[in-house]
């Protein structure tokens, strides 16, 4: 049950309102997203825990795809940031600008004043430019000028990137890689969800017909949910020994840091919501382990992403439950 973020519908109103909404906006997710439901799925526990979310892939497979129909299902304002090489901070963030009738300088807030904030093909900024995400990300605020500006609420980041072995990309720094809560690989669909593609996809944009299913009101309301849900200590002890466990590993030159803690418990708390319990299980956490702790982990001898991910898969399969 665990594994698949389905449960049984809870008696309680608020989880139970709670999985009404996932209900329905995986489905119109997965209406423009033939074969997906695992990314769908992992977006919607990145939203309703307050996270953000990397996706990570070859182009064309549905990245972008899938961050604007997130954005679509939720009644909110949704921007999108194509990262470019030449693209600068106050492309992202907003300027200052100078009313010539007011004598004032005026501040003109940038795209990342949004809602659901799609950076596309983040790591083809530079550095400097990916490191303006930080703030906004970690604080739900930006310092423009010596002030500082409240992100909307809610506020999440859906960011896609390109192998970085591809032309054109650099490598994202590791701070800013931790400031999301899960990191999905999208993947070629099967051959019967392609055929489909090029039977829906060709003639019509099929985000034309996903309308939103829910409103910004709803979704902080379940984020307060989420986060009453209860976790026991023996439950937030196996967490840290899994972090313990990467940072141990002799494949591993840089382990799981205290926020993927952190991040990997809301994430659980979300999954158990929408499985319809009022408590996190040691299910709930092995579940979601690779998919919020892989990217936090550098092995030693391969940047291969694929590479922490086994790690972890390999350090929840050894860490026991007690």
């Amino acid at each position: 049950m665990a594994g698949t973020g389905v449960g049984s519908q809870s008696t309680d109103p608020a989880l139970s309102q709670v999985q009404q909404i996932a209900g329905q906006a995986r489905q119109a997710m997965n209406s423009v997203l033939e074969g997906k439901d695992h990314a769908v799925r992992l977006a919607l526990i990145t939203l309703l825990a307050g996270g953000h979310l990397l996706l990570e892939d070859v182009p064309g497979v549905g990245k972008t795809l899938l961050a604007k129909s997130l954005g679509r299902v939720v009644d909110g304002s949704v921007r999108r940031i194509q990262f470019t090489p030449d693209l600068l901070p106050s492309d992202v963030l907003g300027v200052n600008l100078f009313n010539q009738e007011s004598r004032h300088f005026e501040f003109r807030p940038g795209p990342v004043f949004a809602n659901i904030v799609i950076a596309d093909e983040i790591n083809r900024a530079s550095p400097k430019t990916q490191s303006a995400m930080l703030e906004c990300m970690a604080e739900s605020q930006a310092s423009i000028d010596g002030t500082t500006y409240r992100m909307p609420d809610p506020f999440m980041v859906v960011a896609t990137q390109n192998p970085i072995d591809m032309e054109g990309t650099y490598s994202l720094p590791e701070a800013q890689r931790d400031r999301f809560m899960a990191r999905i690989s999208i993947g070629y669909p099967s051959a019967q969800a392609e055929v489909d593609m090029l039977d829906h996809h060709v003639d019509h944009d099929p985000l034309a017909g996903l309308a939103a299913v829910t409103s910004l009101e709803s979704i902080m309301q379940a984020r307060d949910t989420v986060r009453r849900i209860t976790a026991t200590p023996e439950l937030r002890t196996y967490i840290v020994s899994l972090l313990e466990a990467t940072r141990r590993d002799p494949a591993v030159a840089l382990g799981a840091s205290p926020r993927g803690g952190v991040q990997l418990l809301r994430a659980a708390k979300a999954l158990a919501v929408l499985s319809g319990r009022s408590y996190v299980t040691p299910d709930d956490v092995q579940s979601l382990a690779v998919d919020v702790l892989a990217h936090r982990v550098i092995a030693k001898d391969d940047d291969d992403p694929q590479a922490s991910a086994d790690i972890v898969s390999q350090v929840v399969s050894r860490t026991p439950v007690h």
